[in-house]
């Protein structure tokens, strides 16, 4: 029982502590482009480093 009295304090500061980091990354815009990670991947702008069969001089 005795534990309780530890854990209880310790589960509400890591709740308000969630809160804060999640209500930090709304005002900051994290969640503004979500579908911008999501299209980017289908886009095509690899650009090779070297063309295969050539050894750099």
């Amino acid at each position: 029982m005795r534990d309780f009295y530890y854990l209880i304090p310790i589960a509400l500061v890591l709740g308000v502590a969630g809160l804060l980091v999640f209500l930090w990354s709304l005002r900051n815009g994290q969640y503004e482009d979500l579908d911008g990670a999501a299209e980017r991947i289908l886009l095509d702008d690899d650009v090779p480093l070297k063309e295969p069969g050539k050894l750099k001089d």
